[in-house]
């Protein structure tokens, strides 16, 4: 006679969830709308963790660190998410710019181009406010 096959043991859902927490963090850098919809994921695996832990009597600190984690990539994958949607035209122009650039002035003036955009895209920055990480 076989044994049933069981799901996945409530004693690795703490893991499981710190895992998907860590992972929203690493999408929220690299993709953000994919850290959101990870973050959502895994706020939910880690709630229902809890339950399951605490029915095999295993500590819930793996689990509560999953939520704190997740719950924190949240808010900050959102804002990524919002301000990349906001500023996609401008970002979509200095790409194009950038592919077609084939000297280091042409880079430096994708670079100020884009830097003049989004000073009319948020007009409360002062001019020398926005400094971009990249340059030519």
């Amino acid at each position: 006679m076989t044994s049933p096959v069981q799901a996945r043991p409530a004693e690795s859902a703490g893991r499981r969830a710190l895992w998907l927490a860590f992972a929203s963090v690493v999408m929220t850098f690299l993709l953000p709308l994919a850290g959101l919809v990870m973050s959502i994921f895994a706020l939910v695996v880690a709630i229902r963790a809890i339950p399951a832990l605490r029915s095999v009597s295993k500590p819930i600190g793996t689990a509560v660190t999953g939520i704190v984690l997740s719950a924190l990539a949240l808010p900050v994958s959102l804002s990524m998410a919002a301000m990349q949607l906001y500023l996609s035209d401008e970002l979509t122009a200095y790409t194009n710019c950038r592919a077609g650039a084939g000297t280091v002035a042409a880079q430096r003036d994708c670079v100020q181009q884009l830097e003049q955009a989004l000073h009319k895209k948020m007009p409360f920055l002062q001019p020398g406010d926005i400094r971009l990480p990249f340059t030519p």
